[in-house]
C-alpha cells in the first residue's frame, strides 16, 4: 500500500510560483510507493488570525505523511510532529529584522515549527548550517535535498551574440542585487532583460546607468523557459539565497553562468560557472567581458553546465523526498 502524503502549500500569489513548481516536478516524479496530493492555503500568509485559521484547518488533511513544502511554518502548529515534515529554504526572514521582532519571528517561524517536526529539509548545505545555528536540534534530524531543474529545461543551441548580448537577470528583491548589476553593465552594449517587478527606485537604477533593458513579469513556465533560451548568458550576482536554481536552469539549457562566490551558489554551480564578488561592480563586469570575449572559456563553462545540471534531476531529487517519506512512515 503506497504512503499517502499531503503537500501542503502556500496561497496562490501573482507572479511567485517557484515552490509551486518544485512540488509540481517532485510529484510527477515520486516513486509508485509514495502518492502525494496537494492542499492548498485559505488564506494569505499575513497577520495573527489568518494563517491560524490555516493551522487549524490543516490539521483535517493529514496524511500518512505532513510535509510543509515552504513559506507556511505556522501550519506545523496543529499536525501529528511524528509524522511531519518541514523544508525550510532559506533564513532570510530573520536577516531583515533585530531585537524583539527577529525574536518573535525566530521562534514562531523556525523554533516552534522545527520543534513540531519529525524531520527538516533543507535545500543546500549552507541553509542546512544556518538553521542549525539558529535553532538547536539535533543535526541528524536536519537533511539536505537539493531543488530539481524542470524537465523542460533541455540543451538548446544558440550562436552567442558578441556584439549585443542578452544578460539574463532573474529576480528583483534586494538579494538580486540588480543595482549593481546596473553598475557593472554601465557602458557596455548589451540587452538585459530582467524578470521581476521593477520599483521607481530599481527604474531610476537603470535609467542613471543607461541600461537598454526588457522587463518580464508574470510569465508563465513556458514564457520563463523562452527567455532562457533567448538569452546569451545568465547573471545571477545575488547576495544572499537559500539554493539558487536559475543557475542549473542556465546549466541546463546550455548558458553560461556569472554567479556570486558565496554559498549556497558555489554548492550549486561547483565548476560551471564564472564566479565573481557581489559586492564588487567591477569584478561582476570583469565576469561579463571574460565570457564575452574569451570563447574557450565560455564553452567550457557551457560543457560544465551540462554535467553539473544532471546533479539535479527530478528523479533523483524524487527518490531523496520519498526516501525520507518511508524513514518517517516507518
Amino acid at each position: 500500500m503506497a504512503i499517502s502524503v499531503v503537500h501542503f502549500m502556500r496561497d496562490p500569489r501573482p507572479n511567485v510560483f517557484s515552490i509551486e513548481r518544485l512540488y509540481e516536478d517532485v510529484r510527477n516524479a515520486l516513486p509508485v510507493d509514495c502518492e502525494a496530493v496537494e492542499w492548498v492555503c485559505r488564506n494569505p500568509s499575513t497577520g495573527f488570525w489568518p494563517r491560524l485559521r490555516d493551522a487549524w484547518s490543516a490539521r483535517k488533511a493529514q496524511g500518512d505523511i505532513n510535509h510543509i513544502t515552504g513559506d507556511t511554518h505556522y501550519l506545523t502548529y496543529f499536525l501529528d510532529r511524528r509524522r511531519t515534515v518541514l523544508t525550510v529554504h532559506d533564513l532570510v526572514t530573520i536577516e531583515r529584522f533585530k531585537g524583539l521582532k527577529r525574536l518573535v519571528l525566530w521562534f514562531f517561524w523556525f523554533w516552534l515549527p522545527v520543534m513540531r517536526s519529525r524531520m527538516v529539509i533543507t535545500v543546500s548545505e549552507a541553509t542546512r548550517q544556518a538553521l542549525l545555528k539558529s535553532v538547536r536540534c539535533s543535526p541528524d534530524k536536519v537533511v539536505v535535498i537539493h531543488n530539481p531543474v524542470s524537465e523542460e529545461f533541455q540543451p538548446a543551441a544558440k550562436t552567442f551574440n558578441t556584439e549585443i548580448p542578452r544578460i539574463l537577470q532573474v529576480g528583483t528583491k534586494f538579494n538580486k542585487n540588480v543595482s549593481r548589476v546596473a553598475e557593472a553593465l554601465a557602458g557596455i552594449r548589451c540587452k538585459l532583460v530582467i524578470i521581476g517587478s521593477l520599483n521607481s527606485e530599481l527604474g531610476g537604477v537603470l535609467a542613471r546607468h543607461e541600461i537598454d533593458y526588457e522587463n518580464h513579469v508574470g510569465l508563465s513556465r513556458e514564457a520563463l523557459l523562452d527567455q532562457y533560451v533567448k538569452a546569451d548568458m545568465l547573471m545571477f550576482a545575488s547576495t544572499y539565497e537559500g539554493f539558487g536554481l536559475p543557475v542549473v536552469e542556465a546549466n541546463a539549457v546550455g548558458r553560461p553562468v556569472i554567479t556570486s562566490n558565496l554559498s549556497p551558489m558555489t554548492e550549486v554551480a561547483d565548476d560551471a560557472a564564472c564566479l565573481i564578488d557581489p559586492y564588487d561592480p567591477g569584478d561582476i563586469r570583469a565576469g561579463v567581458a571574460r565570457i564575452v570575449n574569451d570563447s574557450t572559456y565560455r564553452e567550457s563553462l557551457i560543457a560544465a553546465g551540462y554535467q553539473n545540471a544532471l546533479r539535479f534531476q527530478s528523479t533523483a531529487v524524487a527518490e531523496s523526498y520519498a526516501a525520507i517519506y518511508r524513514k518517517v512512515a516507518q
